[in-house]
């Protein structure tokens, strides 16, 4: 899939821009999520869950770090880097584990915060409020984006 900015107008309109991404992945795909608090990645990873056959609550893994989805076509692991504070952390949630699983999806909110640790080959999301009102969507992109281009990606 080549990159594309789409704006989205509301909330349903997010849930149903991540089922349709649902449905172009494979088990081992990574997405990694970037954006301002509010801005729109748990209701994507809501639709993406449910673009993938399942009926399970998602909320944000802000707190807990990491959710777990099993229903659908295949598991999501759902992680949130915003609380961690250094990379190290990052072994205690299990996070290479997961990665290395290739059984599931590994959506990531809040990658930037430790690019170096998401493999390549990770499909990179940006989130972000449009002055309109909804929100801006860009992605997937191949690689992190420079801030410069990640506030053009998003207008």
């Amino acid at each position: 899939m080549m990159p594309q900015t789409i704006h989205l107008p509301d909330e349903a309109a997010m849930l149903s821009y991540g089922a349709r991404v649902a449905s172009g992945l494979r088990a081992g795909d990574i997405l990694a999520l970037n954006g301002a608090l509010g801005a729109g990645k748990t209701h994507f990873v809501k639709g993406l869950v449910a673009g993938l056959g399942s009926l399970e609550t998602v909320t944000s893994p802000t707190f807990t770090l990491t959710h777990l989805y099993r229903e659908g076509r295949f598991p999501v692991y759902h992680f949130d880097f915003y609380r961690l504070e250094e990379i190290g952390e990052l072994e205690g949630i299990g996070w290479e584990e997961y990665v290395d699983s290739g059984d599931g999806v590994v959506v990531v909110e809040w990658a930037g915060k430790f690019a170096e640790a998401v493999p390549q080959g990770t499909a990179w999301w940006y989130f972000c409020l449009s002055d309109s009102g909804g929100r801006v969507v860009s992605g997937p992109h191949t690689m992190p984006l420079p801030e410069c281009d990640r506030k053009e990606a998003g207008r």
